[in-house]
Order: structure tokens, then sequence, then C-alpha cells
């Protein structure tokens, strides 16, 4: 009976809870952002901002930055539409604040790119400039190949407006593959691609592009690009001075364009090639008919700026329910509150109804601790092992370092004993000069063949090589793969210059190894100065230090 009443009264409460729920659910303020920009979409700007501005309101007291951001972009682009740059610009910087501080690059880079359009449209190219730069970077380090291509695009207009061809130029070869998988976009790279050669006077390659883009059958009424194809081609003919096919152009806008700036645009142009072709009565009708469509584009701005001051007013009024309500809302929880708090009086009643089961509660309690006792050991257990493994590889890793320093230490001592063996063929090789000085010097040289053959074989045995090369041996055994490693560095050593080398690596005196090579001590230093410049060293007392690095 107990646990009937407990459930019952969970469903008293869960009424009043589920209401203001749904009332604050972030579903129902996706569905109205969505509803806002369809609005918008369909010119219904009134409605559009009443519906985003409940929106911001809702995500603003719920701390939904995403929502928010959106609401309040989608408001800056409602004025936008509006022609109200000033208002769109403050909603615009106000949602990049909160895109900076609270969410990700990506939100930062579409209301840069926002910002940017804005300057674009107020001809400010260098603040235009500015943002779709800023975008741009953000969208190369999210590597999101769309978006590169989207404001890589934008950019190359701005330079194209700004004549830095080459830097458009740039820009519209790196969009273009980017964007095949978008023809509204691509198309748009492929427009400015032909302005840019319109720019730098490649006519013919221009033509190539917008020609396709021409209709070719009966009008009903022209898309923005093929407006934007037209107008390029009868400036490219203009200039190529053909009149006729620049007038067709232009009276192809004029007739089939609902945009008062388009037909304006084209007005002014067919203005000039009239005059070109000397038919000023016709130019001058012409510029009459461009004088209507200003004063026509005036009463549209002018009949907008009504428009947006009237949704301003009426969006003002609209915050203003809002906030009333608001203050209503707030009464509400004040009772709702109090409802919350005598329920959990009862509730706090009813668990000490419960308290009999409290038993069998604590018993799964002490279940439940003897199972955390278990995985406690199991996890000591694991973090034993770990010690273990960790200690084991520590003693490894200390056997490794004790085996390296043995070799080093064996190197060192067989490098001992080659400088040894060096120094004994030092001596050697001047106790059998000073022998055969002596032979040389003493008398009945002449008459005695037997004495100046054993000179011969005394002077053989100092030159001889077959030391050298044992010798080698030896070094290639205990310094294995140092002479290969110096000639794969400097491939211009010869035989002998590695020889010097070998025991200039043995940290031989320049005077012990003139006595191993039988030259004078200047010819020595003459030698390793040569080998130093051969392997690009300024200063031969560096040749030690150099070779201990190989």
């Amino acid at each position: 009976m107990n646990k009937q009443l407990f459930v019952w009264l969970l469903i008293l409460l869960w009424a009043p809870l589920s209401s203001v729920a749904q009332e604050n659910n972030l579903a129902t303020c996706d569905s109205l952002i969505r509803k806002g920009v369809n609005l918008m979409l369909e010119k219904e700007h009134t409605q559009s901002l009443e519906l985003l501005v409940k929106a911001q309101s809702m995500a603003r007291d719920n701390n939904w930055d995403k929502q928010q951001f959106l609401a309040i972009n989608n408001i800056g682009a409602n004025y936008y539409s509006m022609l109200d740059y000033g208002e769109a610009l403050d909603n615009y910087l106000e949602a990049y604040t909160i895109a900076i501080k609270e969410l990700d690059a990506k939100y930062e880079m579409i209301v840069l790119n926002n910002i940017a359009i804005l300057y674009m449209k107020e001809e400010k190219m260098d603040k235009a400039e500015e943002y779709f730069t800023k975008a741009y970077e953000i969208a190369l380090e999210r590597e999101d190949s769309t978006k590169i291509g989207f404001y890589a695009v934008n950019l190359g207009l701005v330079a194209n407006k700004k004549q830095e061809l080459d830097k458009a130029e740039k820009y519209f070869d790196k969009a273009i593959p980017l964007l095949q998988g978008l023809p509204d976009i691509v198309q748009k790279a492929y427009l400015g691609k032909a302005e840019n050669l319109k720019l730098k006077g490649a006519n013919q390659e221009a033509k190539t592009i917008l020609e396709p883009l021409v209709p070719t059958s009966k009008i009903e009424k022209l898309e923005e690009s093929q407006i934007v194809a037209l107008q390029l081609l009868s400036e490219i003919t203009y200039n190529e001075d053909n009149i006729a096919v620049a007038r067709k152009y232009s009276n192809t806008i004029i007739q089939h364009s609902s945009n008062v700036e388009d037909r304006l645009n084209a007005f002014q142009h067919l203005s000039n090639i009239h005059r070109k072709a000397g038919d000023l009565e016709q130019a001058l009708a012409v510029k009459d008919s461009a004088t209507a469509a200003i004063k026509q584009l005036n009463e549209i701005k002018n009949g907008r700026l009504f428009e947006t001051n009237r949704v301003k007013f009426e969006i003002q009024n609209y915050r203003n329910q809002l906030l009333e309500n608001q203050k209503l809302l707030q009464s509400e929880r004040k009772v709702f509150y109090i409802v919350l708090t005598a329920a959990i009086i009862i509730i706090l009643l009813i668990a000490w109804a419960l308290r009999n089961s409290y038993i069998k509660g604590k018993q799964r309690k002490i279940i439940h601790s003897r199972s955390q006792e278990v995985m406690t050991l199991e996890l000591e257990k694991e973090k034993s092992d770990k010690l273990l493994l960790e200690k084991k590889l520590k003693e490894e890793e200390a056997r490794a370092l004790l085996e390296e320093e043995r070799l080093k230490n064996e190197i060192e001592s067989r490098n001992r004993k080659l400088s040894a063996k060096a120094l004994h063929l030092i001596e050697r090789n001047e106790l059998l000069a000073s022998i055969v000085v002596d032979l040389e010097a003493s008398q009945g040289l002449e008459q005695e063949s037997k004495l100046r053959a054993y000179i011969r074989k005394l002077k053989g045995l100092i030159k001889s090589d077959n030391e050298w090369e044992d010798f080698i041996k030896h070094f290639e055994e205990v310094n294995q793969g140092f002479l290969s490693d110096v000639k794969e560095k400097h491939p211009e050593l010869n035989a002998n210059d590695l020889r010097f080398i070998s025991y200039v690596y043995m940290n031989l005196t320049t005077k012990e190894i003139a006595a191993i090579l039988s030259i004078t001590a200047g010819a020595c230093r003459k030698r390793k100065e040569r080998i130093s410049k051969k392997m690009n060293l300024t200063d031969s007392s560096k040749l030690y230090d150099y070779l201990s690095t190989i």
C-alpha cells in the first residue's frame, strides 16, 4: 500500500515538472530557429524575427550557447535582407562574441563570413578581405575542404575588386577543384574566374567560361549567375568593339531580370554602348531609363527602411511581452517551489514508512562491498604484476647499459693496442732507417753486393704496405663501419687519405703519424690541412673532433 502511494505521489509531482520542461525543451528552441530561418527565406521578416527573438530569449535563459548563436546570427541575416546593414552588423558581432567565448571555430568562421559579406556589400574591401581571410584560415586548420573552397571564392571576388588579379586567380584555382560537388557555388567560382580573365584582358578565355551559362532557349526568368554572365559578356564584347552583341546581352538583362539593381547596371552599360556607337539620342533615352531605375531603387530602399523600422518596433513590443511573460513565469515558479518543498516533506514521511525495506538494501550493500573488495584485490594484483614488469624492464635496461659500457671499454682497449702497434711500427721504422743510414755510410759498400741487397730489403721493409693491410684489417674489426661511413660522407677521399684519417682517429700526434708514413712533420701537417679542406673543415685542428662524431 505504501509503495502504491509513493508511485501516485511521483505522478502528481511529474505533471508540473513535465510542463515546465516541455516549455524550455531544447528541441522546441531548435524548432523555433528552423521555422524562423524558413520564414526569412520566404521574406516574412516580421514573423521570422518574432520566432528567432523567442528562441534567443529561451537559449539565453537556459545557457544554450549554440542555439543563442544561431538565433542572433539569423536575426542579423534578417536585417541584412532588409538592407539594414548597421543592425545586421550589431547582431553579427554579438554572435561572433558568443562563438569565440563559448563555441568552437566552426561557428566563428560562419559569422566571420557573414560580416565580410556585409562589408563587401558596403564596398569596404579591406575589411571584407580581413574577415574572409580569418574564416579561410579557420577552414584550413579544420581541413574543411568545402569551406576552404567557399571562402577562397569570396577572397577571389574581393581580390578582383581590389585589382589584385594574380592573387584572385590563385584563390579561384584553389576553390574550383574543391567545389565540384556543389554546382551553385562552383558556378560562382567560374564567374569570378571569368571576371578575373576579363580584367587581365584574356577575353577569349573568359568567353569560353561564360558562354555556356547564357540561356539559349526561351527565357522566362534569368537566374543570378546568368545575369552576371550576360553582364560580363556585354562588357567583354563592348571592349572588343562588337557593339551589336554587347547591346544584345544588355537588352536581355533589361527584358528578363526582375532585380532593379541588375536592370540599372544594364541600363548604364547600354548607355555607354550607344554612346560608343555614336547613337547619342538612343544613349540619352537609355540614360532616362537608368534614372527611372534609380528612382525605383530608392523607392524600394525607402520602403524597406520603413518596413525595417516597423519590424523593429514590433520586435521591441514582442520583447516586452516576453519580459512580462518571464516575470509571470518566475512567480509561477515560486508557487511551484513551494509545492515541491511540501512534496519533499511528504516523500520523507513515506521514506520513514518504507524503513522495513532498509534491511534488504543493507544486505545488498554488504554483497556489493565484498564484490568491491574482490575487485580491489584483483586490481592490487595487477598493479603488483605491473611493478614487477617495470622492475624487470629497468634491470634489462641497466644490463644493456653495462653491456654498452663494456663494449665501449673493449673498443678503447683495442684502439690502445692498435696505437701501441702503430708506435711500435714507428720505432721499428726509425731503427731500420738508422741501420740503413749506418750501412750506407760504411766503407766498402760498392764491393759488397750482398750488403747492398740487404740494404734494399731493409728499405723495402720500411715502405712495405703489408703492415698497413694488416693494421687496417684490425682497425675495421675494432671500429666497425667507421671507414665505410667516412667514405660514404666524403667519396672524394682516396686510400692514402683514409689511412691518414685512421691514424688521426686513433689520436696519434703529427710527429708519430709522420714517422709511420716516413714523411716530415711539415708534410704531415700539410696533408692534414689538405684532407680537412676536402672534408669542408675550415680548421684542421678540428679534424679529430669531427671524426669522433661520425
